[in-house]
């Protein structure tokens, strides 16, 4: 089992940042992703970002330039910082883990993050 718990989020300004994390605990594979997605209200859940187990991330292409996904030296917590935000980054967001070998999927609480015009 794996447990992650997400914190930072937040009211912030059009413009501002902030800076998300997500720590997991557990028994964790050597090999899986941590992303971080987003829930707007009435919306599905998207996926903003990814970071591989080897380091490599991805974007979606509206957080692209404004969003970086990290991770910490001990490789069980990883950030979103979140700058030139906007109000259509509003949503509740949340940490997931895909363990690649077996195939669970993990999923944090979620964190709301509101972005004021």
């Amino acid at each position: 089992q794996v447990q992650l718990v997400e914190s930072g989020g937040g009211l912030v300004q059009s413009g501002g940042s902030l800076r998300l994390s997500c720590a997991a605990s557990g028994s964790i594979n050597s090999i899986y992703t941590m992303n971080w997605y987003r829930q707007a209200p009435g919306k599905q859940r998207d996926l903003v970002a990814t970071i591989t187990s080897g380091g490599i991330t991805t974007y979606t292409d509206s957080v692209k330039g404004r969003f970086t996904i990290s991770r910490a030296n001990a490789r069980n917590t990883v950030y979103l910082q979140m700058n030139n935000l906007k109000p259509e980054d509003t949503a509740v967001y949340y940490c997931n883990l895909k363990n690649i070998a077996t195939l669970e999927v993990y999923w944090g609480q979620g964190t709301r993050v509101t972005v004021s015009s």
